[in-house]
């Protein structure tokens, strides 16, 4: 196991695969394809601001050292993490002398949901004039986490997950690679272990080509020095898969909208799939009955009312039980709502009467509907000429409004 050198050794095999042209990148062809903007801009060297987003090891970094080896200007790296507000005035003063002298700077600012709005906001005057080039990196929603004013200054482009195709061709190339990979060992991967690896790296090529060097370094070669991947070594090496989910940001949002739109859309499959994703990732179990509670009733509502009654059952089991066993009562309660016959009718019903009092004069209560029971009440007419429906055999005709609405469709 000497065949590396101490300086690859030194660097994890995602850094030294790291690409280096935009030849050698791999995947986010929507935004880096042939004629595409950014890759016009950054084959130019004329990059404007960019903030870049998407999950990790979809490319963001690797995008900017790209950049930073392509560009003539000077290229200033920051983690938002690390440095203050007298790092970043420090890094602006010396980019207005570059500029003074006819040099433009770049600075990529990795993790830039960690600044806070005053941090923020000390960037924007230079971006806005031009005494830097902002290139901004994170995982999170820019438009949840970046000002507003800097983000009107930016190009915003989202990268995605990679597909398992592209990362396997990254991985096969590592295998090959003697300057930066593991060509250098001699490796037999099992094309059941790649594929593994690839999906259960959920699109991250940094956790796929980390699992595929343990594999390599831990796996003793056999008698003719070869080393053999099979399908159980590259499950021990990737372990549990772990799925990007924020629960404050924007995954959390778009997996619970994905959970309550199937169930309304009556997919009994991808309602569970998006509740599975939704406790794999440790959301709160009373968080997700919540919202199937609403979904019976804003989405089946009077179509099958034992759809609420099943709803608010689960949220009772889960507040008894708690995980992992209140999993049930929520897959139950769920294939229920999905399955049911739908009607949105009491949710119309209750916005459309909203509405009204919101936007029109406000109905009095009629006469014969007000409160007669206290002293006074009959004097002034109050409940005068009610009828008592029981005594009509359950209903009699008689207003109840003083001007007729509809608001509720029988489903």
């Amino acid at each position: 196991m000497d065949l590396f050198n101490k300086e690859e050794l030194s660097s994890p095999l995602a850094y030294r695969m790291c690409p280096r042209t935009l030849d050698e990148y791999v995947g986010q062809t929507h935004i880096l394809g042939a004629e595409k903007l950014l890759r016009r801009a950054i084959e130019s060297d004329r990059i404007t601001s960019l903030i870049l987003f998407g999950p990790p090891g979809t490319g963001k970094t690797a995008l900017a050292r790209i950049i930073a080896e392509k560009t003539k200007s000077h290229f200033e790296w920051l983690n938002a993490a690390t440095i203050g507000l007298d790092e970043i005035r420090k890094v602006i003063r010396l980019a207005r002398a570059r500029k003074a002298k006819g040099i433009n700077t770049i600075v990529f600012l990795d993790e830039i949901h960690r600044f806070n709005k005053l941090q923020q906001d000390a960037l924007l005057p230079d971006v806005e004039e031009g005494n830097i080039i902002l290139i901004a990196a994170t995982v999170e929603n820019p438009f949840f986490y970046v000002n507003s004013a800097l983000l009107s200054r930016s190009q915003v482009f989202e990268l995605k997950p990679l597909p398992e195709k592209d990362i396997l061709k990254v991985l096969n190339n590592a295998i090959r690679d003697r300057e930066r990979g593991l060509g250098n060992l001699k490796i037999i991967a099992d094309d059941d272990s790649l594929k593994h690896i690839a999906k259960m790296s959920d699109g991250d090529l940094r956790k796929a080509l980390s699992a595929l060097e343990i594999a390599a370094l831990t796996t003793f070669p056999d008698n003719d020095n070869t080393i053999r991947i099979t399908l159980r070594i590259a499950e021990e090496s990737i372990q549990k898969k772990i799925i990007v989910y924020d629960k404050k940001g924007d995954q959390h949002y778009d997996t619970i909208s994905a959970f309550i739109k199937s169930m309304r859309g009556s997919d009994p499959d991808a309602s569970i799939y998006y509740l599975a994703k939704l406790l794999y990732a440790g959301e709160d179990p009373r968080f997700i009955a919540r919202r199937i509670v609403i979904c019976a009733s804003e989405d089946v509502g009077n179509a099958d009312p034992m759809a609420l009654v099943v709803a608010t059952s689960a949220l009772r089991a889960v507040e008894f039980i708690g995980m992992p066993e209140a999993r049930i009562p929520l897959a139950q309660a769920t294939i229920f709502i999905a399955k049911a016959p739908k009607s949105n009718a009491c949710y119309r019903a209750i916005e459309e009467a909203l509405k009204d009092i919101s936007s029109e004069e406000t109905m009095e209560v009629p006469d014969h509907l007000k409160d007669s029971h206290y002293p006074g009440a009959k004097e002034l007419g109050h409940g005068k000429g009610y009828k008592y429906p029981h005594d009509y055999g359950g209903y009699v005709e008689q207003d109840y409004l003083k001007k007729k609405k509809k608001y509720y469709e029988s489903p």
